[in-house]
């Protein structure tokens, strides 16, 4: 399939799932989807909860906190203790405690950044009983914090914001798993693997050399991994590994998982609080981005790669297929990228520390904008509209009002809690950026020198502020130093936005609704899509622009032209 086709079916399948899986979401969390009401009463008799209580944001929050704590508890020791822990076929030890820590944290922050080879490091417990839990888990706290935000703003004098317990069983049960289900099914009749019988070994007695071939539950977790926005591969090289993404209908069925469930809750967004097209404004936002940033991507590594080039390598008539698969090619290993970093995904099909300088810029900073494009599950949602709550504060300056969101005046505290939620990540990645380049253990895990190091230092904490997981993977992080300051990247770039955003959903809960007038700016009109797309667009230039001159910019300048 051609670049032009692939893109036209992917439009086609986000636009139904933006119809009817927004549509199918917001009746779930609206508690009108009840075909599995069955599942759900065991489970709420288990953790003790009762399913007709709400909770107030401090309580939601709390709950959030709770569970994001005792599932990295549980992650933490299966990973120490593999060693004897059964399902371990290749007898692998016990994870070192750094990297056993960074992963747990990782994992539960839906980041599922990797410093390890899975393969390798993993014991098949791990993957199943922590790894893709996790996927599941961190994507449904995920979805149950944007949807607590999307009730603040559909209530009025309210003192809750739904039951944290409630929405992240509903999510789990109701739509990540039955989807999960059929796409693993799809992945495994592709060719993916899925065996506990453990790894193959074969000698090859005509050239006397045996090789061990690594097998596990892979397509399972393969599934979940997209659909969520985890990321994390069963194995080192992810989406490249044909074991992992065999077909170009599988590369396809992950951009598409990847997608859906955050171009979906979009819809789920109107449809909620009583207005469609509010949701597709924030949509078209979305897509502006996300189109533009593909164009950067895909005409950049349609290029001649100029390292390559500068080694003697001038006639590249295929564009840059340097850390590429030949099976997927440059410009839809391209879309691929865009999807996996515009979203909290992180998962790859090739080398993006081979990119082309603006092919790199382009990956790296479609993540520096905050990742609303559409961003993660649930994490893309919630940030824009913290980004809209701006937006209408600087309308209501422009024209002398008092600014209003979907019939909420936003004031003081809102603008403060929307402002904090939006500059946690960039002040973060910057702060840790500067550490790791000020200091010797640092400074010795890149591969390269000159810009192109400070890239990867830069993208590594880039993508784990942002919860994205992927990485320019000339840089070594597997050492005590990344290990242990990644995690505060990791842990603030959740849940430091997280706990705002529930007291901001909290806020917006409480509020009457005031009646829109002739001076109230429509918030579902291309003037507002316009203006929304500008305020992400300077919040990003204006904190990552110095930076972002020092890596991807300088190194593309140092070749002469940008494209």
């Amino acid at each position: 399939m051609s670049f032009a086709w692939t893109i036209i079916a992917m439009v086609v399948v986000l636009a139904i799932a933006w119809r009817f899986l927004g549509a199918y979401m917001a009746a779930v969390f609206s508690g009108r989807a009840r075909w599995l009401r069955f599942a759900e009463r065991p489970i709420y008799r288990l953790i003790g909860v009762n399913p007709e209580s709400e909770q107030s944001w401090r309580h939601y929050a709390t709950s959030l906190i709770i569970f994001s704590a005792a599932a990295l508890s549980v992650t933490y020791l299966i990973f120490r203790l593999q060693g004897v822990l059964p399902f371990n076929p290749q007898h692998l030890p016990a994870v070192s405690p750094a990297l056993a820590w960074n992963t747990s944290v990782s994992f539960v922050t839906n980041t599922n950044w990797q410093a390890y080879s899975g393969e390798t490091t993993m014991s098949y417990l791990s993957q199943m009983g922590s790894l893709a839990v996790q996927n599941f888990a961190s994507a449904a706290a995920g979805i149950a914090v944007a949807v607590a935000l999307i009730r603040g703003f559909a209530r009025k004098g309210a003192k809750s914001i739904g039951n944290f317990w409630v929405d992240l069983v509903r999510g789990t049960i109701y739509i990540l798993l039955p989807i999960a289900f059929v796409a693993a099914i799809v992945f495994m009749a592709q060719g993916a693997l899925q065996t506990l019988a453990g790894p193959v070994h074969i000698h090859d007695a005509l050239n006397g050399v045996s090789q061990l071939i690594p097998r596990g539950p892979v397509a399972s977790q393969e599934a979940i991994k997209q659909l969520g926005t985890n990321g994390g591969g069963y194995f080192n090289a992810n989406g490249a590994d044909p074991f992992e993404n065999p077909t170009g209908l599988t590369n396809f069925l992950s951009i598409v998982l990847i997608l859906c469930i955050p171009v979906g809750l979009t819809y789920t967004f109107g449809a909620m609080v009583g207005s469609v097209r509010q949701g597709a404004a924030i949509l078209g936002v979305m897509a502006i981005l996300f189109g533009g940033w593909l164009a950067i991507a895909s005409v950049s590594e349609h290029q001649a790669n100029p390292a390559v080039a500068a080694a003697g390598m001038t006639h590249q008539p295929t564009g840059n297929m340097e850390g590429k698969e030949v099976r997927f090619g440059d410009t839809s290993s391209a879309l691929y990228a865009t999807a996996s970093t515009q979203t909290s995904t992180g998962s790859v099909n090739s080398a993006e520390d081979s990119y082309t300088p603006m092919g790199g810029f382009a990956v790296l900073t479609g993540m520096m904008l905050g990742e609303v494009s559409p961003g993660g599950v649930g994490s893309g949602l919630y940030t824009i509209l913290l980004f809209a709550i701006i937006t209408v504060f600087i309308g209501g300056l422009m024209v002398g009002r008092t600014p209003e969101y979907l019939g909420k005046k936003i004031q003081a505290r809102e603008v403060k809690l929307a402002a904090l939620g939006v500059l946690v990540m960039p002040i973060v990645a910057l702060i840790l950026t500067a550490i790791a380049v000020s200091v010797h253990a640092g400074r010795i895990g890149p591969l390269n020198a000159g810009p192109h190091a400070f890239s990867e230092i830069l993208y590594d904490f880039t993508s784990v502020t942002n919860n994205n997981g992927s990485a320019f993977a000339g840089l070594s992080v597997n050492t005590p130093f990344y290990n242990v300051i990644e995690t505060f990247g990791l842990l603030l770039g959740r849940f430091a936005i997280m706990v705002p955003v529930l007291a901001l959903a909290g806020a917006l809960a409480a509020k009457k609704t005031v009646a829109a007038s002739a001076g109230s700016f429509r918030t579902d009109q291309p003037m507002f899509v316009g203006l929304l797309v500008g305020v992400v667009l300077i919040v990003g230039a204006l904190t990552f622009f110095p930076a972002v001159s020092l890596g991807p910019i300088v190194e593309q300048l140092s070749h002469g032209k940008f494209f």
